[in-house]
């Protein structure tokens, strides 16, 4: 017959829910000209940088049309510049008796006429400027560029669709839902503390492992779902190189976007309560209860409130006194009003 001896002990708050890893930022790349897909650099499935060169199309005929929209605006400003020589020629005769009105009025509007010429000269190279530096498809993000859909070699155009998709790899979000119970829980809880900075997020992986980060809350939703009861939520959590696995070509970080995990919302800071094994509570229709031993180590039966429990322990709200002996062991060999002769074992440690 084992016993623990009640105290308490140091434990984190935190409840658990099924979430999902997604990326802070997703990018498709789509081809914004038409014309052959010449180059491809890049290794699917290989970190890229902001800015990276990834794809170039065909820059030759919009090269071509940037020279010659280049050569029409020189075209355009040698008209302005010889029409503002005019208009400059008119003004000085006007007072005299080789001057005219109507040829001043002309070479005015030519040379206001022309000035436009040149604007729109300048439009049209900027157009062609625009079209060109499309024919170079650069990664918007830092991140892991996935499979390619198009080969070197395909004419790709807008109606193509994507060409390939960047991820950003570091910090990542974890999305999960609470239910409303719990939302309005944690907000008293946590009121005095800071709100949402006094909780944390841990992620306990497919394999049943935890992840050695450590996230923040950062968003709730403004709506609770009707057919759910439940409050959107998202936090954000690193997830760097694992150390060993090398760079591209193999999955090196912890955290795939679209993958469930298990989201454990937990209090930054410890609170003291006391904590039992699992097993060493019991239910029946009065509730839960535990069975402890009198001075004379007579079995009693003890009803109890419990707080957070896991499948190992279980935290006890109320119910229990500082020093009572619980039964832990050999339970179902006992029953309220005999006596025992316990052995006294160590309290179960709660997990940090």
């Amino acid at each position: 017959m084992s016993v623990v001896v009640v105290h308490k002990q140091k434990v984190y708050q935190e409840t658990s829910y099924i979430g999902r890893v997604q990326a802070t930022q997703i990018v498709n790349l789509v081809p914004r000209i038409t014309g052959y897909l010449e180059q491809r650099l890049f290794h699917q499935g290989s970190d890229v940088k902001k800015g990276q060169l990834l794809y170039v199309i065909e820059p030759g005929p919009y090269q071509a049309a940037f020279d010659q929209a280049n050569a029409a605006v020189s075209a355009a400003e040698a008209t302005l510049a010889n029409a503002r020589i005019t208009l400059a020629r008119s003004q000085a005769l006007l007072h005299t008796p080789a001057g005219q009105r109507s040829t001043l009025d002309n070479d005015r509007a030519t040379e206001q006429s022309d000035a436009a010429q040149v604007a729109s000269a300048k439009a049209q190279r900027e157009t062609a400027a625009i079209n060109l530096s499309y024919t170079q498809i650069r990664s918007p993000i830092n991140g892991r560029v996935g499979p390619t859909n198009i080969n070197i070699g395909n004419v790709v155009s807008p109606t193509t669709g994507t060409l390939a998709t960047v991820v950003s790899q570091n910090p990542v979000n974890v999305t999960f839902s609470m239910p409303a119970r719990d939302a309005l829980k944690l907000r008293q809880e946590y009121a005095k503390q800071g709100g949402l900075d006094a909780v944390e997020l841990r992620l306990r992986l497919p394999d049943g492992r935890m992840d050695k980060q450590t996230g923040t809350l950062d968003f709730t939703s403004n709506q609770i779902s009707q057919t759910t009861d439940s409050l959107a939520m998202q936090g954000t959590i690193a997830n760097p190189v694992i150390p060993g696995l090398g760079q591209a070509k193999v999955n090196n970080r912890e955290l795939t976007s679209g993958e469930f995990v298990t989201v454990v919302v937990r209090a930054k800071h410890p609170v003291e309560q006391i904590v039992l094994p699992r097993d060493a509570v019991l239910s029946d229709q009065l509730g839960d209860y535990v069975l402890t031993l009198d001075p004379q180590n007579k079995v009693v039966r003890t009803s109890i409130k419990l707080g957070q429990t896991t499948p190992a322990t279980a935290t006890v709200a109320s119910g229990l006194a500082l020093g009572a002996k619980v039964i832990v062991d050999g339970i179902e060999k006992v029953h309220p009003g005999i006596v025992v002769k316990p052995d006294v074992v160590k309290s179960p440690v709660a997990q940090g």
